[in-house]
């Protein structure tokens, strides 16, 4: 059969060339979803490998992820979600338990604590990998494998007999729950359109932050009452819910992968040279070389790119203090005020509630800002996006410093929590405001940035809870806690810095320029945005393929 001048015209009340809708399970059964209308529609082209048929979505693609219902797509937004909460959540979930683990394996404190620092580590380990895997084999294939490997971990580590096995299988736990991180923003990505992504990407961004306040809340009175394998236990529970929701609800949503499906199976069924519209003109990469290029770009970036090699520290700083501070608040309030474990692991609401005040806060501060651009267009810069990192960059020390000295016994504990809610506060005004702005600065290339600086954020997320324990020692609570203030201080001006010279460093920055060119031509063009390939050459410079 000639696809091209066949075409089957569907009854009923749906339009020429048109698809019917199906079942939902159809959808996440079912990648290729191939119907009458697909295997009869005109692609243009005409089979051959010279002029092969470009396969593209049909008007109302019921495999179209921008075509899932809404109701589906905000489903879908929670279980990501939710999936992403309880790995975080089980970042740290063991500072509740330290005491437990450390009576039960008979080790020191430090090597404890290992067992949040392995997880985190995770972090930067798993994203090199499933990032681009997602890419090369759809984000529903990834997500069953290393959810269900990260649910078998966590269950593994329940039954461990001794500190090696309980870290080795912490840090592979984290490595493959970290894929729930990547694939969730990926999904999301997927299913909405760019004007209607900001409140699922704020409902999104909110499980990495308040998962790792939450955790120790919940570990705490659990590991009190029935020790540290039930607090194990509970995470595994979580992972495993979301993991089967995952599994029955969450369909397949990468849309270059499901057209590339698509023309496979056409090509086979009609005998004829079928390409995704997606691929044409994309030289021909095997799958090892796609995953060396993109396990290569983000740290290439994050060392050649200043812009993104300075936020991305100040950042990490950041994210590694919150981490400090879950290893710190079990000394402080159980060792100086010798609160039970239980009521100690309540001590975290303060960053929660700073948290959550945060993104009620950069709401506004967004709203007002688009208020402002859309009376005065020229007010669209990415600097325009730091606001909210000023004011984040001003409260964290005010914060850790108002901790730091109100830590005293003489002083009532609420006092204390007080400043913990202004670094919960800062801590998200900080890391939403430096996203935008990296995304805003290098916008095709923003995805590699970004893993580049979650890459280093993870280490550094990773390595402090490590020297936590001894610098309080040595150093006594109020000077330990003032030391991640000064570190906080001393990167306050970061976020004033980017809004006056901003600019020139994104003029003077390769490719933050080439960014914005490719943006501009294809926003010309009218064509659908698709990230380039970013290589770098032997000598260290930043190129790129059409």
């Amino acid at each position: 059969m000639e696809m091209a001048k066949a075409s089957t015209q569907p009854s009923g009340k749906d339009a020429p060339g048109t698809e019917t809708k199906v079942p939902h399970l159809r959808l996440v059964f079912s990648q290729k979803c191939i119907s009458p209308e697909v295997i009869d529609h005109p692609f243009p082209g005409s089979g051959t490998e010279i002029d092969p048929y470009m396969v593209d979505w049909l008007p109302n693609d019921p495999r179209n992820p921008h075509e899932i219902a809404t109701g589906m797509k905000w489903l879908i937004t929670m279980i990501m979600a939710f999936g992403t909460l309880s790995i975080s959540m089980s970042s740290s979930i063991f500072s509740g338990a330290l005491p437990q683990i450390g009576e039960d394996f008979d080790v020191s404190r430090q090597l404890s604590v290992a067992s949040i620092s392995l997880f985190v580590l995770g972090f930067a380990v798993g994203p090199m990998s499933w990032a681009p895997l997602s890419e090369i084999y759809g984000r529903q294939i990834i997500y069953a494998i290393t959810f269900t490997l990260a649910t078998v971990f966590g269950g593994a580590s329940i039954a461990s007999k001794n500190i090696a096995t309980l870290l080795v299988l912490r840090f592979f736990t984290g490595v493959c729950g970290s894929s729930a991180i990547v694939n969730a923003a990926g999904v999301i990505s997927d299913m909405f359109e760019a004007k209607d992504r900001g409140l699922a990407v704020m409902v999104y961004t909110s499980a990495p932050f308040l998962g790792p306040s939450l955790g120790p809340i919940c570990g705490g009175f659990l590991a009190q009452s029935s020790g540290w394998r039930w607090v194990d236990g509970l995470t595994v529970i979580f992972t495993g819910v979301m993991l089967i929701l995952g599994l029955v609800l969450v369909p397949e949503t990468y849309g270059p992968y499901l057209l590339m499906q698509r023309a496979k199976y056409l090509s086979k069924f009609h005998g004829k040279v079928c390409i995704s519209k997606l691929e044409a003109g994309k030289p021909n990469e095997t799958a090892g070389t796609v995953l060396r290029n993109a396990i290569a770009r983000p740290w290439a970036i994050l060392f050649l790119e200043p812009i993104v090699t300075l936020l991305s520290i100040y950042s990490a700083i950041v994210y590694g203090i919150l981490y400090l501070i879950f290893t710190a608040f079990p000394i402080i309030f159980q060792g100086q005020r010798h609160w039970s474990q239980g009521v100690a692991g309540l001590s975290y609401v303060g960053v929660m509630v700073g948290q959550i005040l945060a993104m009620i806060i950069y709401a506004f501060m967004e709203t007002s800002n688009q208020k402002r651009i859309s009376k005065e267009p020229s007010r669209q810069t990415p600097e325009a996006r730091l606001d909210p990192a000023i004011l984040g960059g001003v409260l964290l020390p005010m914060g850790l410093f108002w901790f730091a000295w109100t830590t005293l016994t003489s002083i009532h504990w609420a006092v204390s929590i007080v400043g913990s809610t202004l670094f919960g506060i800062g801590q998200v005004l900080l890391f939403i405001s430096l996203i935008n702005y990296i995304i805003d600065t290098y916008t095709v290339f923003s995805a590699s940035a970004l893993a580049g600086a979650a890459i280093l954020r993870a280490l550094f997320g990773a390595a402090f809870p490590l020297f936590t324990t001894n610098m309080y020692e040595r150093l006594g609570i109020q000077w330990g806690s003032s030391v991640p203030a000064f570190l906080a201080l001393a990167c306050a001006p970061m976020p004033f810095f980017f809004r006056k010279f901003g600019r020139r460093l994104r003029e003077r920055s390769k490719l933050a320029q080439e960014a914005h060119k490719t943006m501009t031509r294809m926003m010309t063009r009218g064509a659908q945005v698709v990230e380039k390939e970013l290589v770098v050459s032997s000598d260290g410079r930043f190129q790129d393929e059409i």
